[in-house]
């Protein structure tokens, strides 16, 4: 059984095909790591002419989504497992800021849902009854939650032990410590006068290891002096 089972609740679930079938996702898959279901939601819509949207009570601008099709989605995913309870996210930009910090606390549930909201936002009773958590991925507004919701797709699996082939390139990137990464090189050593650093040439591990954790320092005062607050 995959480690993680993610659900994701889209009207436009093709936009994820592609993202879902390369790179560590894809392996995660193979893997058999991470499960990933697509739904669409028209498909548990009451409306004859699959509508997932109406009009806002008390006129304005837009269409809402409606709240059955995404209780009926729920319950559809409820039934296919009774065992492991889902836990229920709306990629929203009314959400928290998605953090490493935070996909990992995500990451504690074997079972995740992922609601791509879409228009001018959804029924509140959606917020009020059936969702556990509203995820954002920046102050800015895009057309719907499905690329928050592949955002977070990937940020989780490549979480999962195993996903990635060097889990010590995990626990050295930017965000994991605190800090933003230390600089990297690779061949050649000199191109146009530009030169590796030295004491990367070394072969001394203590002293390349002290030397990656200070610039990782400065790195992160000059970029974003906010994270060491």
């Amino acid at each position: 059984m995959a480690k993680r089972t993610f659900e994701v609740l889209s009207i436009f679930p093709k936009m994820f095909e592609p993202v879902l079938s390369e790179s560590i996702i894809k392996r995660a898959q193979e893997k058999k790591l991470v499960k990933i279901n697509l739904y669409d939601l028209r498909d548990f819509t009451p409306d004859k002419h699959k509508k997932v949207d109406a009009p806002p009570y008390g006129g304005g601008p837009g269409m809402v989504f409606r709240v059955e099709p995404v209780y009926y989605a729920l319950e559809h995913i409820k039934k296919r497992d009774k065992k492991t309870k889902p836990w229920v996210i709306l990629l929203s930009p009314q959400g928290k800021i998605l953090t490493q910090k935070l996909a990992k606390k995500i990451l504690r549930h074997k079972r995740i849902v992922l609601l791509c909201g879409r228009y001018e936002g959804v029924d509140e009773r959606i917020r009020e009854y059936l969702i556990d958590e509203e995820i954002s991925i920046g102050d800015y507004i895009l057309t719907g939650g499905e690329i928050p919701a592949m955002v977070l797709l990937d940020v989780l699996t490549r979480l999962i032990p195993g996903a990635v082939g060097d889990a010590e390139s995990i626990r050295n990137e930017s965000f994991e410590n605190g800090f933003l990464d230390f600089p990297h090189y690779t061949r050649p050593r000199n191109f146009k006068g530009w030169k590796v650093p030295s004491i990367l040439l070394s072969g001394d591990h203590k002293k390349i290891e002290k030397w990656r954790r200070q610039k990782a320092k400065e790195n992160t005062l000059r970029k974003r002096p906010d994270l060491l607050s």
